[in-house]
């Protein structure tokens, strides 16, 4: 994998092509354009360069990655080496995972309630519960 110097940039959409977050540099280019990455919290051009300690917003679907950036680099690698390029901040990988599992419920049919169960849900709910103490 080439590998760019400390003090160098490498253009955004290249960067998040070689760090494996988009298969494609035009899909990589694309959710720039669309504003779905920020620099700094500021949105970008494709053509911006970024630089080893530059902290991006990436949103990909309905997953949203908080990174700070470790390495540069102009070659997709193997993704053991690309996930080196990067360090993902522990509470965005925490709120990924909570979203990932609420998804999961969701599909399984949970849905939670929107308001307070009334007196009559209480009294059905406290039967059940008296039910499965026999």
């Amino acid at each position: 994998m080439t590998l760019v110097d400390d003090s160098g940039s490498v253009r955004l959409d290249l960067w998040l092509w070689a760090a494996r977050f988009f298969k494609t540099r035009a899909l990589a280019k694309q959710a720039i354009e669309t504003g779905k990455v920020e620099v700094g919290g500021q949105r970008a051009k494709p053509a911006r360069g970024v630089r080893v300690g530059d902290a991006l917003r990436v949103q990909r679907m309905e997953e949203v990655f908080e990174l700070d950036v470790l390495m540069l680099s102009v070659v997709r690698g193997p993704a053991a080496i690309a996930q080196t390029l990067y360090r993902e901040s522990e509470a965005s990988r925490a709120a990924r995972e909570l979203a990932r599992a609420q998804r999961a419920a969701e599909r399984a049919g949970y849905h939670p309630p929107e308001t307070k169960p009334d007196k009559r849900a209480r009294r059905l709910i406290r039967a059940l519960g008296d039910i499965d103490a026999l």
